[in-house]
């Protein structure tokens, strides 16, 4: 069971491309990843990179992918492919593969100006520990994967649109949260 993620943001393709594709932009708005850095590579050969995500204070969980393709057709649609992979024992998530792909969508308005592009995801991985894995998957990890996908979307939606940082975007959740919970006490 793939998981599919898609939002529609309306900024300059190269604008998001830009906040997707480099490290440093891509790890500020999204959730599952606190830090993402490219390995040396020759020229030509496919970008490998690391990434890291800080489970609790004390302990980071890391793993590698590498890009395994990107194309670009007539029609400004664009894809960018990877496989990934991570070897620590406490990573539920063993290896897996994804895309994401970006389509401008034609404005209804005059002139036809883009309005928007549709920015979309589907990756897919195998989780470890055997049926354990498989059934901590299914009732927790994916559902989990999923939200966390579709908020950082909003989250780098909200930074392309309004300029709104995806740190000012947390806590604004942060806030919000504790405001209805206050309400509700």
């Amino acid at each position: 069971m793939s998981l599919y993620i898609e939002a529609r943001i309306r900024a300059d393709l190269e604008d998001l491309w830009k906040h997707t594709q480099e490290p440093a932009l891509h790890q500020r708005w999204d959730l599952r990843f606190t830090e993402i850095t490219y390995l040396p590579c020759a020229d030509g050969e496919p970008q490998h990179f690391r990434y890291a995500t800080r489970v609790l204070p004390f302990l980071t969980i890391a793993g590698t992918g590498v890009s395994a393709g990107e194309k670009r057709r007539a029609d400004g649609t664009r894809t960018s492919a990877l496989r990934f992979a991570c070897p620590h024992p406490l990573s539920l998530l063993e290896e897996g593969s994804g895309y994401w792909r970006y389509v401008p969508e034609e404005g209804q308005g005059e002139g036809h100006e883009a309005d928007g592009i549709r920015f979309l995801t589907g990756y897919d991985y195998r989780p470890r520990w055997g049926r354990l894995g498989a059934l901590a998957d299914r009732a927790a990890f994916r559902p989990l994967m999923g939200w966390a996908t579709a908020w950082s979307f909003d989250r780098l939606r909200l930074w392309l649109e309004r300029g709104i940082t995806p740190e000012r975007a947390l806590l604004n959740a942060v806030a919000d949260v504790a405001l209805r919970l206050l309400g509700v006490t």
